[in-house]
């Protein structure tokens, strides 16, 4: 994670942690960031992108892919509605996100074969298969490949002092583990987000950004002066090459901590109280009840607003988890349509229109490109069984990689449209079949930066960054 926690660790196409100890450590803390790169050229309008991700695997039958015509026991409790765009429909559920869809693409017809939320969520945030041997991969490690905000954070960093790569509001986490595709990598810790915290939280603050008491700006001057003798003194000893890196390390690290516009966009309290309102305001829910347990989604309404304030400050890539810590928030096994009604649907319909509305209003969506996805959708059928943890027979739907929906607005996508096709149970794509390989090719192309890319890990391998085509019709 990109803090001022005082962690050390190997930089993004920088020092090894060798020499970072060998020239004393950072005398801020240890804040990783990217080397500064040129970025591969590319066409696009999207400067920037917020992901949000719908942890646990929303139902697309019940939110953007109704069939209204099959059975009740495919069709369930809830209808379509009318939307902005004539001849598309959604979920009842979502009223006001209803009249966004002119914004919005879908693509109705992803599909993969991984049915565990881990393995899934790296897959959907990655582009790579989570396949290691007979093993599916669980968590992140130093060798597995990295998410959208890291390859951001590599090829395009911030060009003010800002984090390039922000994730919010916390790491997610399941099974023990955080969930796969969150942090850096192969491409090091330099590349792990900047985990903004919760700011629906009463009495906020950013984590890492606050100095310590004893280190005031004039004190930390001080030491920012004496490190850079130090570094002229050993850089006479032969290690110019590896300090002329930690040079780079250590000045971006310095401007974070003390850049004024670093504060200001995590500084909600700027907002008009009208527009937080639309956004989503918790009005004091018990937090230790997770959405599963009809605690809702409390913190998603000024995460989503964060966003915005953060892309437009130049945060290339800002990862929104719409569940917390330790809650797989559209994991509906049991209670799916309660749940969907009272605790998952009301928050994320008034976060995500008001976010889009808010863009357009603003002239940031074209430059802003949002992505709405899950690791996968759920059951066609209710009662159907895929997982260990099963489905209540009467009201549960269960996991289901096999045909989901993603969204995409903004940075140049063709609002309104709506791309491939799911059968009459929304079992399978029935037309234009889409991989998350496609998904991820999809991304980096409508933010500048070509599939065939290269990246190069830590032992300087080679990898093609996306193996998957552009959907055809978004880019």
């Amino acid at each position: 994670m990109l803090s001022l926690s005082g962690r050390t660790s190997t930089l993004c196409s920088g020092p090894s942690r060798r020499e970072f100890l060998r020239v004393g450590g950072l005398a801020v803390g240890g804040l990783a960031l990217p080397s500064l790169l040129a970025a591969p050229k590319g066409k696009a309008k999207a400067t920037s992108c917020i992901l949000i991700f719908m942890d646990g695997g929303p139902s697309h039958l019940e939110l953007w892919d109704l069939k209204p015509d099959a059975p009740v026991e495919i069709r369930g409790e809830f209808g379509p509605i009318k939307s902005s765009v004539p001849g598309v429909t959604v979920g009842e559920l979502l009223p006001l996100t209803s009249k966004q869809m002119h914004h919005i693409a879908q693509v109705r017809s992803v599909h993969h074969g991984v049915n565990d939320h881990n393995a899934g969520s790296f897959y959907m945030l990655t582009g790579r298969s989570p396949s290691e041997g007979s093993k599916l991969i669980q968590t992140d490690t130093a060798a597995t490949f990295p998410p959208f905000g890291a390859v951001m954070a590599k090829l395009k960093p911030a060009a003010k002092a800002i984090p390039p790569y922000v994730l919010l509001p916390e790491y997610q986490w399941n099974n023990g583990v955080d969930i796969g595709g969150q942090k850096g990598g192969f491409l090091g810790a330099a590349c792990d987000p900047f985990v903004g915290g919760d700011p629906s939280l009463e009495g906020y603050t950013v984590p890492g950004l606050e100095l310590s008491a004893d280190v005031p700006l004039d004190r930390l001057g001080q030491r920012n002066d004496l490190r850079g003798q130090l570094d002229k003194t050993v850089g006479r000893l032969g290690e110019s090459t590896a300090l002329d890196r930690m040079g780079t390390f250590h000045r971006k690290a310095v401007e974070v901590i003390t850049s004024p516009d670093t504060r200001a966009a995590f500084d909600l309290s700027r907002e008009p109280q009208k527009l937080r309102k639309r956004y989503g305001t918790d009005p004091g829910t018990d937090r230790s009840l997770e959405a599963r347990k009809f605690g809702g989604l409390p913190h998603i309404g000024q995460t989503f607003l964060l966003a915005r304030r953060l892309v437009e400050a130049g945060v290339r890539l800002v990862t929104v988890m719409t569940g917390r810590r330790i809650d797989q928030a559209w994991d509906t096994h049991r209670d799916h349509f309660g749940l969907m009604k009272k605790s998952l649907c009301p928050p994320f319909d008034a976060a995500f229109s008001t976010l889009l509305e808010d863009l357009a209003d603003r002239k940031l969506l074209d430059s802003t490109l949002v992505v709405v996805m899950g690791e996968f959708g759920r059951t066609p059928r209710i009662g159907q069984v895929t997982s260990n943890a099963g489905a209540n027979k009467n009201n549960g739907r269960d996991h289901w990689p096999h045909c989901y929906t993603v969204l995409f607005a903004g940075g140049g996508v063709p609002g309104g449209a709506v791309i491939g096709a799911s059968d009459k149970t929304a079992a399978h794509p029935s037309d234009t079949p889409t991989t998350p390989e496609d998904v991820a090719a999809t991304i980096y192309t409508l933010l500048g930066i070509p599939p065939d890319t290269e990246l190069r890990d830590g032992q300087d391998r080679p990898y093609t960054l996306s193996p998957g085509t552009p959907v055809k019709g978004l880019c």
